[in-house]
């Protein structure tokens, strides 16, 4: 029943969403192409663009603790985070340092990154109504340290790390909320017909079954945002299913059915939607030949229907929008603003701080080779996401408190995560930009004292800095307060005026009707309504000098007229170029040139020192855990842990056991590794798991195992307690001989105790 309910929603809403996709990619290759021949106009960034920003790069590694629900252990894992910003977690590093593959893959799209018990068990509480769970209560689950982070999705599998050190967690936190943050903006912006296209159609689809407003799940990559869209239909009527059959005790079964459920339903959304991709790519080029050939008169013909629908809907949308919207398009740009702002200049401040210290570094030892150093950290600088934590910190207070329902915004998550996107991008830019105007000053002025030329390409950047960072924070308030104002007002308008739409179709030729659709128009007549307001509020707040916006007449006169020039230049290695040449291979990697690859590769957020005294286990260590109650583990599973704990246990401060390596008692805790890039072939399938058809008939197996288990065990006891009493000096006597035998076994193990 649930795998048949699964594929009958998932075709439904594939048909539906296949249907509208194919509509909208006619209408985004006729604006596309449109665009191409009218152009468009706009100021010009003043910063170069980094064409590939991670170039042989990647972002962190290290050891930390992983809690495995299979055999409900924690075991010491090796995470490595390439350039994708998915996360790979291995055995150890040995294993990631051979090229093997990982052990699993993280895909953080739709991902929170939560960092105690309580957020966790309220999240868990929500998407599991009817079943309460509190921490002190939570059966399934104690953190092996204080310091935990969890990845929670409302539909994949979640993920629970921890860590030694409260340092260690506020640089892992860092590091996912940089994932998170990147995989959610998952649609690329250089697909100009096909990205348009989808958001379009995703939109509409939402629209049209009376969801309006922006969605925290319109993350990740088209199968990702499909199988959202999925499950915000098909969970209600799961939880209706399995709900009455959870207990407290079991919470996790129903988490694992969900898990199975969107495992199916990504495998089935990603088939279908590559499906509709191809068919529509293929009838694409007879689709360009009739925009070329009719360009002014599927122009003409919009722009007649255009003036038609704009007559019915201008006197409402007007009416609306001075009793609605108008009152609060201040206080909401006000409230945009202000963070925003306060991150910008947080970046700018960032970058001019480091390169006040290398400017500082160099006046000491201002030799080229320490020129290299320092410039190859900066290089990377916006995408160290512990630095630039400070700059996304400040918009992180935004707060749009008693407009999120009048408005139907689900949360300021959506405004919070392009905004801090963006400032990432302009730290890129300026530092990139900086990068070439110092190389080409080196190469140009080579006795030249380095602190100055660094001083004189530092007051060049900064100034088109700040141009940049207006340009970028105007058209960001502007896209946001369309997203706010026009779903309301579509929401508003639509049950006047849908029904009038279908008359205006008869009015456009019958060859231009897959490049004119009477719906977009509409809502092209709606937004033009709106955005002469938004427009001139904007314009007020950039004339007034509020938060340093510059005036749209100020137009940045080109100091460097072959700047542009300097973008087409190869990436600087400054480390080969000024840092005294390539260390010597290993011998036992020089002939593999993968090797040598991994070997060269940087990373951008430097190792965590673990300090001497701080507690850690040796590498193949494990925790044992209490297993959820009711879920047996397999006898295989038990007998090797008992094995285990007899060979060696230590009490850890948590109360937990920790299984001890004989021979690596004497050994050092493992450090965290350079970072090595590693191609992934399989990395999206492996995310979630995949899980097949079998995979929810066993989950859903377990949920019934797991009920008629508790309520055996319930009629046990009751009858025990009436037959059988239960005697105490026969269990004190277990439990001193169970005592007995592991300080035997300690003593066997850690002889060097006995000296104690």
């Amino acid at each position: 029943a649930g795998d048949s309910l699964t594929l009958t929603r998932t075709g439904e809403l594939m048909g539906e969403f296949g249907r509208l996709y194919e509509q909208q990619y006619a209408v985004a290759l006729f604006n596309k192409m449109r665009y191409d021949i009218e152009g468009g106009g706009g100021p010009q960034n003043q910063l170069l663009h980094r064409k590939v920003p991670l170039k042989n790069k990647s972002i962190f590694s290290g050891d930390l603790f992983q809690y495995l629900e299979e055999n409900k252990k924690w075991r010491n894992r090796f995470l490595f985070i390439p350039d994708s910003y998915n996360i790979n977690y291995y055995e150890n590093k040995q294993a990631h340092d051979r090229g093997l593959h990982p052990k699993g893959t993280i895909n953080c799209a739709g991902y929170r990154v939560l960092t105690s018990m309580e957020e966790y068990l309220e999240l868990l509480n929500t998407s599991l109504p009817g079943v309460k769970a509190k921490v002190g209560s939570s059966p399934f689950l104690k953190f092996a340290t204080q310091f935990p982070l969890i990845l929670w999705h409302p539909y994949a599998r979640h993920y629970y790390f921890c860590m030694v050190t409260e340092k260690e967690q506020q640089k892992w936190n860092a590091v996912f909320q940089d994932c998170v943050r990147h995989t959610n903006n998952g649609l690329p912006e250089e697909c100009k017909v096909q990205t348009p296209a989808f958001t379009d159609a995703v939109r509409l689809f939402r629209q049209a079954h009376g969801h309006y407003g922006t969605w925290d799940m319109m993350c990740g990559t088209p199968p990702q945002i499909l199988a959202n869209l999925v499950m915000e239909t098909l969970l209600p009527e799961m939880r209706d299913l399995i709900t009455p059959k959870l207990k407290g005790k079991i919470i996790i079964c129903g988490s694992e059915l969900y898990y199975a459920v969107y495992g199916l339903v990504q495998s089935q959304t990603r088939a279908q939607y590559e499906a509709v991709v191809q068919s529509c790519e293929a009838g694409r080029p007879p689709l360009e030949t009739t925009i070329r050939t009719d360009m002014d008169q599927i122009i003409t013909s919009k722009e007649h229907v255009s003036s038609k629908i704009k007559a019915l809907v201008l006197p409402k949308a007007e009416k609306l929008l001075k009793v609605s919207i108008q009152p609060y398009i201040s206080s909401i740009l006000d409230a945009l603003m202000e963070p925003t702002s306060r991150g910008f200049f947080e970046v700018r401040d960032l970058f001019f701080r480091e390169l006040v210290d290398m400017s500082k570094n160099l006046l000491n030892d201002g030799n080229k080779e320490k020129l290299g150093e320092h410039m190859e950290k900066i290089s990377m600088l916006a995408f160290h996401p512990v630095k630039m934590q400070s700059c996304y910190e400040k918009m992180e207070s935004l707060s749009l408190e008693g407009l999120q329902q009048r408005f139907d915004v689900s949360s300021p998550s959506v405004f919070v995560q392009r905004a801090q996107i963006l400032m990432r991008e302009q730290m890129d830019d300026a530092v990139y930009t900086f990068e070439q105007l110092l190389h080409q000053s080196l190469e140009d002025q080579e006795a030249e004292d380095l602190c100055k030329t660094s001083q004189r390409c530092q007051d060049r950047v900064i100034k088109k800095f700040d141009y940049d960072s207006s340009t970028v924070r105007k058209k960001f308030f502007r896209e946001a307060l369309l997203q706010i104002f026009i779903p309301y007002m579509l929401k508003q308008l639509s049950p006047s005026c849908s029904a009038e739409l279908p008359r205006f179709q008869e009015l456009i030729f019958e060859d231009f009707s897959r490049f004119i659709l009477v719906e977009n128009i509409f809502e092209e007549a709606v937004l033009h309504t709106v955005m002469k307001d938004i427009m001139m509020a904007v314009k007020e707040a950039a004339v007034q000098r509020r938060h340093n916006l510059y005036r749209d007449s100020i137009v940045l006169t080109n100091s460097d007229p072959n700047l542009h020039l300097l973008g087409e230049n190869p990436p600087i290695d400054w480390a080969e170029e000024y840092g005294g040449g390539q260390e010597e291979e290993d011998g036992e990697n020089a002939g593999d040139p993968e090797a040598q690859k991994r070997r060269r590769m940087k990373q951008v957020v430097s190792m965590i020192q673990v300090e001497d005294n701080v507690f850690v286990l040796p590498n193949e260590s494990c925790l044992e855990v209490p297993a959820v109650d009711n879920i047996p583990e397999e006898e295989a599973e038990v007998r090797s842990d008992t094995s285990l704990s007899q060979q060696s246990e230590k009490q850890v401060p948590n109360g937990t056991k920790k299984d001890v390596n004989k021979n690596a008692i004497d050994e050092k805790p493992p450090t965290n590794g350079s970072a090595i890039k590693e191609e992934e072939s399989t990395t999206e399938m492996s995310l979630q798991g995949t899980e097949s058809k079998s995979a929810i008939d066993c989950a859903i197996q377990e949920i019934e195992n797991a009920v008629q288990e508790e309520e055996h065990e319930l009629r046990t006891q009751k009858t025990e307690d009436h037959i059988m009493p239960r005697d105490d000096s026969i269990w004190c006597l277990i439990e001193i001989c169970i005592l007995y035998l592991m300080l035997i076994a300690s003593d066997t193990v850690l002889p060097c105790q006995n000296s104690h």
